[in-house]
């Protein structure tokens, strides 16, 4: 992962904005890439979502209409969370699973299941007027499902994260500050990924 000394000064004049209606994860990206000396904006407004199995293909057509729609320096990112014991569910449909079933719907069908690996995976894709095909990044989180919700009772949290678990630790994400699930998340693997190419693209 990239660390403020990586930047040698800000990116002054440059903006990139963050095609995203979850606050949430707006809040975890400004953190990481405000602290390489990114300034990033937030957009309320998302590309057309097509149903595809594949997250990259999502998140490309995604950024290409968001693009289109704002004509400015944009990223979007899609993610999806892969249960082993489930086959791969519910993947790329994980925000319809979580506004269907809510976590509550995951526990019930992970009931009995010795297997409770999962990975979290991320693309971010960008586009600007200069890159019309968009170029995308990932990042990727490993652990298990919880056998119940975790969470803080005065911390706001979303989606997913009050059952998953990532690997050499003992919190949710759920559980975590910003700063911690930063050092462990998929988003934010593939949030220090864009910033290193965006950060090369920069100083030429």
């Amino acid at each position: 992962m990239l660390k403020n000394a990586d930047l040698e000064f800000p990116l002054k004049g440059k903006v990139v904005f963050f095609a995203t209606g979850n606050v949430h994860k707006f809040n975890e990206a400004r953190c990481i890439l405000g602290g390489l000396g990114i300034a990033i904006g937030m957009l309320r407004l998302k590309g057309d979502e097509i149903q595809s199995d594949d997250l990259q293909e999502i998140a490309k057509k995604s950024v290409q209409t968001a693009y289109k729609k704002c004509q400015l320096p944009v990223f979007v990112e899609d993610a999806g969370l892969f249960i082993d014991a489930l086959n791969g569910f519910p993947g790329p449909y994980a925000a319809y699973a979580y506004r269907t079933i809510h976590n509550s719907g995951i526990l019930k069908l992970m009931e009995g299941k010795k297997d409770r690996g999962a990975t979290f995976k991320s693309i971010i894709s960008y586009c600007d007027d200069q890159i019309l095909d968009p170029l995308s990044f990932y990042g990727e989180s490993k652990g298990i499902i919880t056998l119940q919700e975790h969470r803080e009772p005065e911390k706001s949290s979303f989606g997913f994260d009050p059952i998953f678990k990532p690997d050499h630790n003992l919190k949710t994400f759920a559980e975590m500050t910003i700063p911690e699930k930063n050092a462990c998340s998929h988003r934010a693997v593939a949030l220090c990924r864009f910033a290193k190419w965006y950060k090369d693209t920069a100083k030429q």
